[in-house]
């Protein structure tokens, strides 16, 4: 692989209208977990995941038809597209299998390991270069979620490990899928047309994914349900996802991940009010952990910073 970040991308710092983007796509995230658990009593999961990129696909079509993107015309991002799309499907097949067979909150936290993904990845291939402090950061954030959500359980064996490894899986796939769209020619592409890239591919791996764990609808979605899948296909995938790939071409990707920690603690006050689910006095200093975090992550590391030739184009391979 190979990339040519420009120095600005990587030590530009994240403003407070790129941070306001930022929690409304967390939230929307943190909504869109709820949405897929409501809608699991009537499309089984990864039959739902294929609906979702199939309604999600025609919408950045039309976003790309109205800004004037020319989705179709040769720009040298066709295999890291492919490469990028197979990691997508694959991504949701291990993140929905592994749901099967471990909890909904240990999967939460195992698929928030990305942002450590995304850092290595960004070390070793776009020569983005974490500090010390940087790195505790990660680790505070990382520990505010297991916090909030309750690591560790009890009764834990061999199956939920199966399914805890398969959600890290997904979150390996994650981070990759970001450091191909920060380090290959993608990152010149519209933001639209590197997410159609995966969103396509997505739908015949996740559909024989379902076909072959027997998933079928066994009535007509309801309107709620059905509600809820354009929430998913049209919101989430189609506008959220567009706007984080377009973030992740202007600024760090691993700063932009660590900001993805929030999602999860988004999604356990939203589990209070929809759901009715318990909030405890360890979500307070669960929520400090993250918040210090993510002040440590984008605090400008200075020796990083010195080092740092703005003229400097790095190659990795």
């Amino acid at each position: 692989m190979s990339a040519t970040p420009t120095s600005s991308a990587v030590t530009r710092p994240l403003g407070p209208g790129a941070i306001a983007v930022i929690f409304v796509l967390c939230i929307s995230w943190a909504f869109n977990q709820i949405a897929v658990k409501l809608a699991l009593p009537e499309i089984p999961p990864m039959l739902q995941a294929t609906l979702r990129s199939a309604g999600a696909l025609p919408v950045l079509l039309l976003i790309a038809r109205v800004r004037g993107v020319k989705m179709f015309e040769r720009d040298g991002t066709l295999g890291p597209g492919l490469i990028a799309g197979t990691m997508f499907g694959v991504e949701f097949v291990l993140i929905y299998g592994g749901l099967l067979l471990t909890s909904a909150s240990r999967a939460v936290v195992f698929l928030y390991t990305a942002p450590f993904f995304v850092a290595l990845g960004s070390y070793r291939f776009l020569g983005e270069r974490l500090g010390a402090m940087q790195w505790s950061g990660l680790a505070l954030s990382f520990a505010g979620v297991a916090l909030a959500i309750g690591v560790p359980q009890a009764n834990v064996d061999r199956t939920v490990l199966l399914g805890d490894l398969m959600v890290v899986g997904g979150g390996l796939l994650w981070g990759a899928t970001t450091v191909v769209a920060k380090g290959t020619r993608l990152r010149f592409a519209p933001p639209e047309k590197a997410l159609a890239y995966q969103v396509a591919m997505s739908i015949p791996i996740l559909g024989a994914a379902a076909l072959l764990a027997g998933e079928r609808l066994h009535q007509v979605p309801s309107p709620f349900v059905t509600g809820l899948m354009a929430y998913q296909s049209i919101w989430v995938v189609g506008a959220t996802f567009t706007i984080w790939f377009a973030l992740i071409k202007a600024y760090s990707a691993s700063k932009l991940s660590a900001f993805t920690f929030i999602t999860p603690l988004f999604g356990v006050v939203a589990s209070y009010f929809i759901l009715h689910d318990a909030l405890t006095l360890a979500f307070g200093l669960a929520a400090v952990l993250v918040i210090v975090g993510l002040f440590l992550v984008n605090r400008p590391n200075r020796a990083v910073l010195a080092a740092t030739d703005p003229l400097l184009n790095v190659t990795k391979t």
